[in-house]
């Protein structure tokens, strides 16, 4: 950017850009900003003035941001909270605060975290409200990036090695995570299956007939891979995206799933499972919590992570 543009460029026009990328709607962008169409479609040719780029693109109903939009957006978004904070320093006070935090998780995961803390925002912040949205995906950074979401729960593999090798490589890593819990999975069936008794061998389990649960619906999970490393599979039948449901549908069919452990006990169906050990290992699932950087500093975010942080360590030995 030359000094002239940089010059002719006003606070404003950052705050527009930011929200027609957040939005990818003018319109949508105008009722966020509490202006008209046409102010924000004048703020965003400046803009483009300035920056000497079409930026975004009319593409369909929706808007298209260029690859220089998409450059400068990060920058842009983590400069405009940088200077919220300084002008405006807040501390989170729990008792007085009426914040909304949207969080990702399975519904295994919500059913073990969130009774726990749902007792401590009662008694430390009656007036902060939780929204638990299905985690879908296994790489949730995209919803954080964009702030669909505050925080994501759940095991990601993939994530932490892809983020562990732009470290190693030099690069900026935008996610920061924690360790809450681990999970050990295990073999559930009905009580009347016929595997229920007797030993369950790797060759009777890969017989049988099974469930799966996968939230993004791909038909292949960590247990095929570790099947896969002694060159057997499983026969699929069904794939669910609930743990809730996997529970529900084996107590009452002649398939297997395979479950956390501590999960059975909230299903409300314990006493019509069995649990049997897997005939082969299968790695630790390490339960995280991933967030953006951008919000690592910041008090109410703190506040819910440590708070997260709690309840999972009165319900599990990290």
């Amino acid at each position: 950017m030359n000094d002239v543009n940089f010059r002719a460029l006003d606070l404003n026009l950052l705050r527009v850009f930011d929200e027609v990328m957040t939005q990818r709607s003018l319109t949508r962008a105008a009722q966020k900003l509490s202006l008209t169409q046409p102010a924000v479609s004048n703020a965003l040719r400046r803009f483009r003035e300035a920056m000497g780029d079409e930026l975004i693109k009319r593409s369909g109903q929706s808007m298209a941001p260029t690859p220089r939009a998409l450059a400068l957006w990060p920058a842009v978004r983590e400069s405009l909270r940088q200077l919220q904070e300084v002008l405006t320093p807040s501390s989170f006070v729990p008792k007085q605060a009426n914040t909304t935090f949207v969080l990702a998780m399975a519904d295994a995961t919500a059913a073990e975290l969130i009774p726990g803390l749902i007792t401590v925002m009662d008694r430390d912040a009656p007036g902060v409200s939780i929204r638990v949205v299905p985690l879908t995906t296994r790489d949730p950074r995209r919803l954080l990036d964009e702030e669909i979401i505050d925080l994501a729960i759940g095991y990601f593999p993939a994530v932490f090695a892809d983020l562990t090798a732009r470290a190693q490589a030099g690069e900026a890593v935008a996610f920061t995570h924690q360790r809450l819990y681990a999970g050990e999975y295990v073999c559930v069936m009905g009580r009347h299956h016929p595997l229920a008794k007797g030993p369950l061998t790797l060759d009777r389990y890969c017989a049988a007939r099974h469930l799966l649960v996968s939230f993004s619906g791909r038909p292949f999970g960590f247990v095929d891979e570790a099947l896969a490393l002694h060159r057997r599979e499983r026969r699929i039948v069904l794939t669910v995206n609930q743990f809730f449901t996997a529970g529900k549908v084996v107590a009452h069919s002649d398939l297997l799933t395979v479950l956390p452990r501590h999960f059975v006990n909230v299903t409300g169906i314990p006493d019509q499972l069995v649990l049997r050990e897997l005939p082969f290992a299968v790695p630790t699932v390490h339960v995280d919590a991933l967030w953006h950087h951008r919000f690592h500093g910041v008090s109410a975010h703190n506040w819910l992570r440590t708070t997260i942080s709690t309840v999972a360590k009165s319900a599990f030995v990290v």
